[in-house]
This record gives structure tokens, C-alpha cells and sequence, in this order.
């Protein structure tokens, strides 16, 4: 299943871009598409939850996990603006190598809560085995 998610990571990319680009605005390619993942999870949202979060559940979210939104935004309008430049293949192979290289650390350090992993010296030869088919790939 997390194969396919990546793979559907990159068709939508791919295909949300070039509506950017035959609407000449990466911008309003980013609104559509959130518009409709918007729609998309609210009605799951409210198809599939049998119990709500409370008032209070809510306030003790940290104040910062409510601005993941703003991240993908950027993120994804990234996408829609880079992909006709770079073509998929490039952005796809920058974008992963940037998510595992932070994945790492935010990992290391536990950030957000999650579960902590240590550093090691084959994850850091992993990451090295990365950024050099990154290299290799793209040129």
C-alpha cells in the first residue's frame, strides 16, 4: 500500500501540473486540487467517523500540528510549479531524496511526537547511496 500511495504521489503531481500548465497558473492548480482533496476527506470524514475529537481533545493539540495544511500547500504548489521545468522523473527523485534526508533527522531528534529512531552509520550510507543515485540519476 505505501508503494502505491508513492506511486499515486507521483501521477497526481504529474497530472495536476500540466493543469497548471494549460491553465498557465500553478497556483490555481494547487487550489484545485486541495479543493477537491478537501471535499474528498470531508465526506470520508463524515462517511467513516463514528466519534468525533472533543472540544477538549482539540485545544490540547499542539498550537503548531494545526499549520500541516500550510506545509502541503507549499509543498504541493512546489510540485506544480517545478514539474513542467524539471520534468516528474527529476522533481520526484529531489522531493524523495529532501523527504528521507529530513525524515532522518526529524526521526533521530522525535520531533513531532513520533516515534524516535537514532542516527546509525548505515542509515548515514543509506542517505550517502541516495544523494549519489540522486546525482546519477539526473544527469
Amino acid at each position: 500500500m505505501a508503494l502505491f500511495a508513492g506511486a499515486l504521489i507521483a501521477v497526481q503531481a504529474g497530472m495536476n501540473s500540466q493543469l497548471g500548465v494549460l491553465l498557465k497558473n500553478s497556483l490555481m492548480a494547487t487550489v484545485v486540487a486541495f479543493a477537491l482533496s478537501a471535499l474528498v476527506s470531508a465526506m470520508a470524514f463524515i462517511s467513516f467517523t463514528k466519534q468525533w475529537p472533543n472540544l477538549g481533545e482539540m485545544r490540547a493539540v499542539p498550537w503548531y500540528l494545526w499549520f500541516g495544511g500550510v506545509v502541503s500547500a507549499i509543498g504541493v504548489g512546489l510540485f506544480y510549479f517545478l514539474i513542467p521545468k524539471m520534468g516528474v522523473g527529476a522533481m520526484m527523485s529531489f522531493a524523495l531524496t529532501g523527504q528521507l534526508l529530513l525524515a532522518v533527522v526529524a526521526s533521530h531528534f522525535a520531533w513531532f511526537g513520533l516515534p524516535q529512531a537514532q542516527l546509525s552509520h548505515m542509515k548515514l550510507l543509506g542517505l550517502s547511496a541516495m544523494v549519489l543515485g540522486l546525482v546519477l540519476l539526473n544527469r
